[in-house]
């Protein structure tokens, strides 16, 4: 495969990614969900993993430090999250839902699989399974 093939090809992956994400944020935005797409996706893993470091966590939503810290403090000052000290180092904290942020991942899980649906419209099974393939290919070979 030539460069300029290369090339073409990540530009259409940034270009759906993108895309995906904007769709996603006019949704949020327009049903009034009170977070945006990367708020979601830290309450989503929080409610998935329970008292993650806020290292831990920026290797799992693939976040810097500094932005992490700006996304958790906006959802400490919304009530959704709280930092509680780390039993064994006091420089230390966890990071975990509190019961308002509970509720807002359940409110709005079914809405969120709606959203994510209309990407995945006139895809058949083949489609996902070899879509799965590549992009399992492509993240296994940058690590």
């Amino acid at each position: 495969m030539t460069q300029e093939q290369f090339s073409k090809y990540s530009f259409l992956l940034d270009r759906t990614a993108k895309r995906v994400k904007q769709y996603a944020q006019r949704k949020f935005k327009l049903e009034d969900f009170d977070i945006t797409v990367d708020q979601w996706l830290i309450m989503k893993n929080l409610s998935e993993n329970e008292l993650l470091s806020q290292s831990e966590l920026a290797q799992m939503v693939f976040k810097d430090q500094p932005t992490l810290t700006r996304i958790i403090d906006i959802l400490t000052k919304k009530g959704y999250v709280e930092r509680v000290p780390h039993p064994l180092d006091r420089r230390s904290f966890h990071l975990v839902l509190t019961s308002e942020g509970t509720s807002k991942v359940q409110e709005l899980k079914p809405k969120i699989a709606s959203i994510r649906e209309k990407a995945w419209e006139n895809l058949g099974e083949t489609d996902f399974e070899e879509f799965k393939r590549i992009l399992n290919t492509i993240y296994n070979n940058l690590e």
